[in-house]
């Protein structure tokens, strides 16, 4: 660190650490206009939809999408973890519920909303599944998620021969569009379906269920939705 008389001289890399511009407003805005409109277009379409679509439905040029984000990929990987950041915002406020088991319903009823059906799809394509941000969002949703469970079950009010990974399978089974229909006008069935599959997992259980509680390292063996 260099001084020269009473005024301070700084050093080449403060002088570049100040130079970084941050990102303006009316970028981040188009940044998340594109994340918002991708988003709702995977889950309908798919996410090989064509990106001049997504840059039409943001309101934005194609150039612009390229800026933010790379390729294909670059986007993929940024609605993932948008979807896994809202549905933690889920979790958090499905948590303030008196009735823990109804924490656990209005989290799941939620997360359909947030059609977090259509997230094992997308990140089934060719993209880094281990980058930091990804894994640091799945964690902490997968975290937030489990307590729901033990908090219900710790009250009696949920079986407990389930698991964490047995409510993410049917949530992302029941809440997955099928092919050929279209997403929105599936949403009152999809509801109505999970309202029936979480009656089942309310204590106490009419039968036992066979095998054992699906734990989230038996869904991440080869082939599956990591």
């Amino acid at each position: 660190m260099a001084w020269r008389g009473s005024g301070r001289v700084s050093t080449a890399a403060e002088t570049n650490v100040r130079q970084v511009p941050r990102p303006r407003a009316d970028a981040l805005r188009n940044r998340e206009r594109i994340v918002s409109a991708a988003r709702e277009m995977f889950a309908e379409l798919g996410p090989n939809v064509p990106l001049d679509e997504v840059a039409r439905t943001a309101g934005v040029g194609n150039a612009t999408v390229y800026r933010h984000f790379s390729d294909r990929a670059a986007l993929v990987h940024a609605v993932v973890v948008s979807v896994l950041d809202r549905i933690h915002e889920q979790v958090r406020q499905a948590a303030e519920e008196g009735d823990p088991f109804a924490a656990v319903r209005r989290f799941v009823h939620a997360a359909a909303d947030e059609r977090i059906g259509a997230l094992c799809p997308m990140i089934a394509g060719d993209f880094d599944k281990d980058h930091p941000d990804l894994l640091a969002g799945r964690d902490r949703l997968e975290g937030a998620v489990r307590e729901l469970i033990e908090r219900a079950q710790a009250a009696g009010r949920m079986r407990e021969d389930v698991g964490l990974g047995d409510l993410l399978v049917a949530l992302g089974q029941l809440a997955r569009p099928l092919p050929g229909t279209e997403c929105a006008k599936l949403d009152h069935f999809v509801h109505r379906h999970l309202q029936v599959f979480l009656d089942g997992l309310e204590a106490p259980a009419r039968s036992q269920l066979a095998g054992r509680a699906v734990t989230l390292d038996d869904l991440r063996g080869p082939g599956a939705c990591r």
